[in-house]
């Protein structure tokens, strides 16, 4: 353990100080142009990691790269084209970073949507189903082989605390009936945690060098409230100075899932303050549905049949 490390743990408070050096290491990390993944990726190329910004606007990408670089000439860091909303754009993707790369040693599922007005995918998945779980759960079954002879290799999936009210109909998938942007949110989050577990399980049993974890922000300033409707972006706005923390901080519990030698396959990280909203990020509990195993088989299963991916492990 790095001298940051263990001066992090003593004053109790797990800082970005505590990421070891990732020389070496290739991280592709989604969604990153911008808030969490921005933060994160900073932080993984400051540590020595040859980071991929893989994300649904190349330009933004290409400038959030510019950004980290100007902070760290020495960095390396490259912008990648990926929209999870596309299956057709997922599988390119991958195709690139296979490639690419021999070796994938992190692969952080951070890019999502949240509480969007109904739509579908290009491929007719509703929204946020297809944006937060189902691109992800391709991407990952695309790449996996490039992690799993890799040692210390994880794959680190975002959730977030609002998966406890999350309930899932296989029977209303597309929710094109009584459609709530909200529930639909809290589904697709819950959808995360068991897709983490499930493949957790599916690793350990094969022996593979790759673990499964999942972290949540907790409540951080970002622009991820963009697609709330207006009084409630408006009440957010208001709220945000006095109980949110920054993107940087909301940052962190994934960083640690992704770095801390002392995480394991099957752990989720959180803000560890008052109601997991805000802090240092520490070891959470999800919900008790998210561990229902007949519920993480059925869900894998389905994602299986609707990407027509199946999983090397």
């Amino acid at each position: 353990m790095s001298q940051a490390s263990k001066l992090s743990r003593q004053a109790g408070w797990w800082t970005a100080a505590g990421v070891p050096s990732q020389t070496g290491r290739i991280a592709v990390v989604t969604g990153s142009n911008t808030g969490i993944g921005f933060q994160a990726a900073q932080v993984l190329a400051a540590h020595g990691a040859t980071v991929v910004l893989a994300c649904r606007d190349m330009a933004e990408a290409e400038a959030a790269a510019d950004r980290i670089l100007t902070a760290a000439p020495e960095a390396s860091v490259t912008a990648a084209h990926l929209d999870l909303a596309s299956l057709a754009s997922v599988r390119a993707a991958a195709n690139a970073l296979r490639d690419a790369y021999e070796h994938i040693d992190l692969l952080i599922n951070n890019a999502g949507v949240m509480m969007t007005p109904y739509g579908l995918t290009e491929d007719g998945f509703e929204q946020q189903l297809g944006v937060n779980h189902i691109g992800p759960f391709a991407l990952t079954g695309l790449l996996l082989d490039r992690m799993l002879t890799t040692g210390g290799s994880r794959v680190v999936t975002v959730s977030s605390f609002l998966h406890r009210r999350g309930r899932i109909d296989f029977g209303n998938l597309s929710l094109e009936h009584g459609y709530q942007r909200s529930a639909a949110y809290r589904r697709s989050k819950l959808a995360n945690l068991l897709f983490t577990y499930e493949l957790q399980r599916r690793l350990a049993q094969a022996g593979a060098a790759t673990v499964a974890l999942a972290a949540h922000p907790g409540y951080a300033r970002t622009e991820l409230s963009r697609n709330l409707p207006l009084p409630t972006r408006l009440g957010a706005l208001l709220v945000e100075p006095l109980f949110a923390q920054s993107a940087a901080m909301g940052a962190l519990p994934m960083l640690r899932a992704a770095t801390d030698p002392e995480a394991r396959g099957g752990e989720y990280y959180g803000p560890g303050g008052r109601a997991g909203r805000t802090g240092s990020p520490e070891r959470a509990r999800s919900s008790t549905r998210s561990f229902d195993a007949d519920l993480q088989r059925r869900l894998w299963a389905e994602s299986e049949r609707l990407t027509g991916i199946s999983y090397p492990v």
